[in-house]
């Protein structure tokens, strides 16, 4: 089943759903009602927060920093690094919209058993959700990779001003949804080292050319296994890590529902495709399922 997309909110608006998105909202919502559901979320989810999707309509073509060359290039640590630190700016400036509102009332019913997201933006968790697996990490955290010590994000923030007093402004630069930023004429930028071994410090997100870590699979994998059904909002599923915990519900025989904006690698398997807004859809579903209004969910 599919229907148009609607046009994205603003995080503290009810949404204006369509009618064609309405009833399907109403079959989804039967179907969900006596689950308990594993939710993995993506870019699309982020994009009414003010971050851009890599792969949306109009989204711009870019080379995000691989791993490889995070390690093989002091040019392309700088490059990154620069970009990082102004596309963190912006992303802990960014508040989480009605769909991760919707979520946590969904959690907070009972209804929800976990959300497993690809997103690094850490809105999930500033919404209130309790239980969430960051996939693929959060740009909130910094990791040695010599030595594993880890940092507060803006500690390491405070170090690069101090490092780099005439900062380009964050006006000028482009953001990327996994908070990176295109930026230029970066020789002359100096970049932290960890202050316990002096080793190269990355954001503990992972890079493309990286693999998600065991561990941390292992918590995603274990919520579809103790899930009654699976909804992907928002995601492409363009990503492995994504296809795989789709196949897993697949083979379970959950039912899976799949809201997006236009397709996505996961849609013949899906119980229901619903083509729409991932925030307006899942406060359509809470609104049905948690039975109050959105307001309510906001704070």
């Amino acid at each position: 089943m599919i229907v148009n997309r609607a046009d994205a909110l603003e995080p503290s608006i009810e949404p204006a759903i369509e009618p064609a998105v309405e009833a399907i909202l109403d079959d989804i919502a039967d179907i969900l009602a006596s689950r308990h559901t594993a939710v993995l979320t993506g870019a699309g989810l982020s994009t009414d927060s003010g971050i851009p999707d890599y792969r949306g309509a109009g989204a711009p073509q870019r080379t995000p920093m691989t791993f490889q060359a995070f390690l093989g290039s002091e040019h392309a640590r700088k490059r990154y690094w620069a970009g990082s630190h102004i596309g963190w700016q912006r992303f802990n400036a960014a508040e989480p919209n009605l769909g991760h509102r919707s979520l946590v009332a969904l959690e907070r019913a009972g209804l929800i058993s976990g959300v497993i997201t690809q997103n690094v933006d850490g809105l999930h968790k500033r919404a209130g959700t309790t239980r969430v697996v960051e996939l693929h990490g959060a740009v909130d955290r910094v990791l040695c990779l010599d030595c594993g010590q880890t940092y507060a994000r803006a500690s390491i923030a405070d170090r690069m001003a101090t490092l780099n007093p005439v900062l380009l402004s964050p006006d000028a630069v482009a953001l990327a949804p996994d908070g990176d930023a295109q930026v230029s004429d970066i020789d002359g930028f100096q970049i932290p080292a960890c202050s316990v071994c002096g080793g190269l410090l990355k954001p503990d997100v992972v890079f493309f050319g990286e693999f998600v870590p065991t561990e941390r699979f292992g918590e995603a994998s274990a919520l579809i296994e103790a899930a009654d059904a699976l909804i992907v909002a928002g995601s492409s599923l363009a990503v492995n890590s994504g296809i795989r915990l789709l196949e897993q519900a697949r083979r379970r025989a959950l039912p899976i529902i799949v809201i997006n904006r236009g397709a996505t690698k996961g849609d013949a398997r899906a119980l229901v495709k619903l083509d729409a807004g991932a925030s307006q859809s899942l406060s359509g579903l809470a609104r049905r399922l948690v039975g109050s209004s959105p307001e309510h969910w906001l704070h």
